[in-house]
């Protein structure tokens, strides 16, 4: 390692400091706290703590971390492509961060503890982040090279060059990008993004463009009106078309940009937006309306990005056109007459998205009743009547096409009335002037030409009320997942949780880690408590069981409990925190539950995705090792010798087929390898066996910290 770079690095007690100045430095900053300092135990090599850590303290800021494993013959390429990032550096066993900002070609700005900027070459930074890696090998390339004979002049290049390939395709983890969180202010991200200068830049050289093609236009009428054109006019004239060209070819790239970097961060933001959705949230939404709300998702982002750069075009258009209608025959009036068009095109627009919102939730509502159907297509053939099967859809189908009809109606207004309408308006409010012969031929041919253009801007402004309208209706879908990316700002107590399992080593008593008084939960407002006067206390290392018959609260009470359903009232804290200081996420990081086995699923993909999906993604090796042994301490290691490809055998409906007791104890898997400090399984062990069951419940003994037990009294 080189001694200035180690110098320069961050210590682990410094670590939050560290990435609130990496924010600052960034201006990525949204908010400013003191962070905790990081736990003592995160000394040792334990990685995966290390980065729920760093997320946590990044999402205490406004931020958000991403864990990037990248191998060590990419590392040069990645920290071309810059920061901010903290990259883990190992020096004489503990570990260090070096603070980067952004690159520079092969110069790359960096943080130093003292707050300072200081430049370092890329080659020394990737050799330090390889300098562990390229030691463990050394020896043997050495010994490998003094039996080859290389001449001495060229030895130092090749042992260099043998260590990378050799150590080229492993993978090095300890870096974390930083960014904004998908949930901050939308405005912002664009800024932060360089969008809204992509913006600025398309806009600008449109009206550059706008200027030239009047120009061009003014100098065909300057001719044509006097009755003949020079060759220098001729030469100007050419010379600005040909400058169109470059011009058109510039506003459509910079559209380009600008669309697509909006279209991504708004996709970004919606797939966030998914993943903060509660379960409760989408309980009552079936597979059909899911799909629906995805489809509308992707017209919101496409429509958006024309529908917007047709609109921004016809206002410019209009705006122009209203400057050559005044300069013309017409004046004033003429301009009046313009604005009482655009008054009309927005009317008949209205009524258009009107229309087409009904048709949508026609549509959408069919999809819907369609994905339902062909799910329980198997018990409607045994419950409904044959000659009732097709009653809705007969109904639903008449009533789209009457939408339809209606729709329809208001298209053909609004792509073929608005242009062609106002090129009569147009040409009708220049009559009195004609009539009159008060105005000269120039002023009329003004006119004339503000009315084409008009009438140009028109065109534009209908295809964009298309594209807009299919984007305020898919908005309308889209919402709810824009605005739950905003949920879950405070992540500070995440941190303070995740530090919780190291006071527990320090304290003489056992810890506490559920604390419940008096909880009562209610499906409905009005409806009876399906929970009253709930209370529980469990500390580190209890095995608790929990019995009761049949409809008697016990999977709500663990739904409160698992944090999918927040009580009514009373107190509910884990780890001394509440869920509303906690977040859901911090509060299911410490809680892990295998519901009953009719809300758990087998997903289709690798057993290895099914069992380790609550953990960190993409899993490393030795999460595959622990995936596969409590595999086998469950039961399941004769279904993975029958497995050609093992664990990482694809199950699911288009795989491996898993019996009811296979499926079970997959689910139990999963739920002890999330390492969570509260294991509870509802009612997991009722496929299973005597002797298969013994094997199960002493494998979650052993594995889990905290354990409990749902049965059937």
């Amino acid at each position: 390692m080189l001694r200035h770079l180690e110098r320069q690095s961050w210590p682990l007690s410094r670590l939050g400091e560290a990435i609130i100045a990496l924010a600052k430095m960034s201006h990525l900053l949204l908010r400013t706290i003191e962070l905790p300092t990081p736990p003592q135990s995160l000394i040792e090599e334990d990685e995966e703590r290390l980065g729920q850590w760093i997320e946590s303290a990044a999402s205490a800021i406004g931020m958000e971390a991403e864990s990037i494993e990248v191998s060590y013959g990419d590392l040069e390429d990645f920290l071309s492509q810059g920061g901010p990032a903290l990259l883990r550096l190992q020096y004489e066993g503990k570990p260090r961060f070096l603070a980067l900002i952004r690159a520079k070609g092969k110069t790359l700005r960096l943080l130093s503890p003292e707050l300072k900027i200081f430049r370092a070459r890329l080659e020394d930074v990737r050799a330090t982040l390889s300098f562990e890696m390229e030691k463990r090998y050394a020896p043997k390339v050495d010994i490998l090279l003094a039996g080859a004979g290389i001449d001495s002049r060229h030895l130092e290049k090749a042992h260099t060059a043998i260590v990378r390939e050799h150590i080229g395709p492993l993978r090095r983890g300890g870096c974390w990008m930083l960014r904004i969180s998908p949930g901050t202010s939308f405005w912002r991200q664009l800024s932060q993004a360089g969008i809204l200068s992509r913006g600025l830049g398309f806009v600008g050289i449109h009206l550059v463009e706008y200027f030239f093609l009047l120009l061009a236009w003014w100098i065909v009428g300057r001719g044509a009106l006097e009755g003949h054109l020079d060759h220098g006019w001729f030469l100007a004239w050419a010379l600005l078309l040909l400058t169109l060209v470059p011009l058109q070819l510039a506003v459509g790239w910079w559209q380009g940009l600008f669309g697509l970097g909006v279209v991504g961060l708004l996709k970004r933001r919606l797939l966030y937006g998914t993943l903060k959705l509660e379960p409760e949230e989408m309980r009552r939404q079936g597979v059909g309306q899911q799909i629906g709300r995805v489809l509308e998702s992707e017209v919101l982002a496409s429509a958006t990005l024309h529908g917007g750069a047709y609109a921004f075009i016809a206002l410019v258009d209009l705006m122009v056109a209203a400057g050559v209608i005044l300069m013309g025959a017409g004046g004033t009036f003429h301009v009046l007459l313009l604005l009482a068009w655009v008054m009309v095109s927005l009317i008949i627009g209205w009524r258009y998205y009107a229309h087409r919102e009904r048709w949508t939730g026609s549509r959408l509502e069919m999809t819907h009743d369609l994905v339902e159907r062909m799910v329980g297509h198997r018990t409607r053939l045994a419950q409904e009547r044959p000659e009732s099967l097709h009653e809705r859809e007969d109904q639903a189908l008449e009533d789209y096409l009457a939408l339809s009809s209606s729709m329809d109606r208001g298209s053909i207004l609004l792509s073929a009335f608005l242009a062609r309408g106002w090129l009569v308006a147009g040409i009708a409010g220049l009559a009195p002037a004609f009539v009159s012969g008060q105005d000269s031929v120039a002023l009329i041919a003004v006119g004339v030409g503000g009315v084409l253009l008009a009438s140009q801007a028109f065109n534009t402004l209908s295809v964009s009320m298309f594209q807009l309208c299919d984007a305020a209706i898919a908005w309308g879908k889209a919402k709810p997942l824009f605005e739950a990316a905003a949920r879950g700002k405070r992540g500070d107590a995440t941190v303070f949780a995740i530090s919780a399992r190291d006071v527990k080593a320090e304290s003489k008593t056992a810890p506490e880690i559920i604390h419940a008084n008096d909880l009562v939960f209610r499906y409905r407002p009005q409806g009876s408590p399906a929970l009253k006067n709930c209370s529980l206390r469990i500390l580190e290392g209890d095995r608790l069981l929990l019995e009761g018959p049949s409809g008697g609260g016990k999977s709500t009470f663990i739904s409160l409990l698992t944090s999918l359903r927040l009580a009514e009232s009373g107190l509910l804290l884990l780890r001394g925190l509440d869920h509303s200081t906690l977040g859901s996420q911090g509060w299911r990081r410490l809680v892990a539950c295998a519901p009953q086995f009719h809300e758990n699923y087998v997903f289709t993909g690798t057993l290895a995705f099914n069992l380790l999906m609550g953990r960190r993604w993409p899993p490393r090796g030795r999460d595959f090792m622990e995936a596969e042994a409590i595999c086998r301490d469950l039961g399941l290691g004769d279904l993975l010798d029958r497995m050609p490809a093992g664990i990482l055998q694809v199950v699911g409906e288009t795989g491996w087929r898993l019996s009811h007791g296979e499926r079970s104890r997959v689910y139990i898997g999963r739920a002890l390898l999330q390492n969570a400090d509260l294991v509870i399984l509802d009612e997991s062990f009722g496929a299973l066996d005597p002797e298969t069951l013994q094997k199960v419940m002493r494998c979650v003994i052993e594995r889990s910290r905290t354990l409990m037990v749902i049965a059937h009294s």
